[in-house]
């Protein structure tokens, strides 16, 4: 399989041959890895079972975790969700990569659409199952949302959408939503919503296409299904915790795919992960501190919030002479809108990764305002 270089990769050959200043510290914000620690009561959980290590983990995951995540989505989301319409997966990257292989398996000509610039995975997946791609770009233009091409849609089997949106920060409306949820069940193509960053607003909450579905009256959500992740909610990224939940029916087979992946989780991590989904309290700790790091960020580049995520989709005139020079000048890593997308889009953006506390974000931005300055 042909599958193009990750991005972080590419950032370290283009920024191989250069010494950045010394005069600086280190600093990076190219990962979306949040760096606060976690939770201590996450942390007591998976002490506490710790001993379950001795015994195999049943790939449909245990009834704690599957109740910790429908409480989850009662109390986020208002949803209540049966048990044949979630799956607990090993975060969301191995389900974004082999759901669509088990999808389109069959399908001889499978066609995905899926936003750009984006997640990197959604291009391996396409890869693997040899499928045609058709991208939905996101630029300023159309506001970094997804366009509608009915014609294209008729021939899709898969579409990805990814609101809130990692690079661009865009967030997409109930009624957006509602009208992909139409759209679906119109041209049946199963629709995906990769929500991983649902619960980092920053003011109003953010709904799941889920809530959209149950508005447009699917409530049974045929051809509709969305993941989340508890990593950046829960600044537990080590847990590796998700789930795919949706169509019963699409699921149902899905779980009989997944028994020969071999991605159950360990029980002391299921436990851990039970706990944190169930509990709604510890993500406004963490939601404040990005609403901090956003107001730095206005403080210091003039730049508004978004309505969700810890991203900034920075415009600069060359993304790639932007990143070389701060990391040569001022020893600070971003990543290059360019490296996220395909086909021209990204091209005169990079990606900044708010996840530090503020201090640590304030200097960054002030290292990155520096540079724009000079520019």
């Amino acid at each position: 399989m042909n599958f193009e270089t990750y991005p972080f990769e590419k950032l370290n050959t283009l920024l191989e041959t250069i010494t950045p200043n010394s005069d600086y510290t280190p600093l990076s914000l190219t990962i979306g890895e949040p760096q606060f620690e976690t939770p201590q009561f996450i942390l007591d959980a998976l002490n506490a079972h710790a001993s379950l290590l001795n015994k195999y983990p049943k790939t449909a995951g245990e009834k704690v975790l599957k109740e910790g995540m429908r409480a989850y989505l009662k109390n986020r989301f208002g949803l209540c969700v049966e048990n044949a319409q979630i799956i607990p997966t090993f975060g969301t990257r191995e389900v974004l990569f082999n759901f669509p292989q088990f999808l389109l398996h069959d399908v001889e000509e499978p066609l995905m659409v899926f936003p750009n610039p984006f997640y990197q995975i959604y291009e391996g997946a396409a890869k693997a199952c040899r499928a045609e791609v058709v991208y939905l770009d996101l630029n300023e233009s159309n506001g970094f949302q997804p366009q509608v091409d009915e014609s294209v849609l008729a021939e899709a089997h898969l579409v990805i959408l990814n609101s809130p949106n990692n690079p661009t920060s865009s967030t997409m409306s109930m009624e957006q939503m509602k009208q992909w949820v139409e759209l679906a069940l119109k041209y049946e193509f199963v629709l995906l919503n990769d929500e991983c960053y649902a619960d980092l607003y920053l003011d109003a909450p953010v709904p799941s296409l889920l809530n959209a579905a149950v508005e447009a009256g699917n409530e049974r959500f045929k051809n509709i299904l969305v993941i989340n992740s508890i990593s950046k909610r829960s600044s537990a990224p080590g847990l590796r915790s998700g789930f795919i939940a949706g169509d019963a029916e699409i699921l149902k087979e899905y779980m009989t795919y997944r028994t020969y992946v071999g991605c159950a989780s360990p029980l002391p991590l299921q436990e851990a992960a039970a706990a944190a989904w169930a509990d709604q309290a510890h993500v406004n700790s963490f939601r404040a501190k990005y609403r901090k790091n956003f107001e730095i960020a206005e403080e210091i580049l003039g730049i508004p919030a978004p309505e969700a995520t810890f991203y900034i989709w920075l415009k600069v005139e060359d993304e790639i002479d932007f990143t070389v020079k701060l990391y040569e000048e001022y020893n600070l890593k971003v990543i290059p809108g360019s490296f996220l997308g395909r086909n021209g889009e990204g091209k005169g953006y990079v990606r900044l990764a708010l996840v530090y506390e503020a201090e640590k974000t304030r200097e960054a931005l002030e290292r990155v305002a520096a540079l724009r300055k000079q520019n």
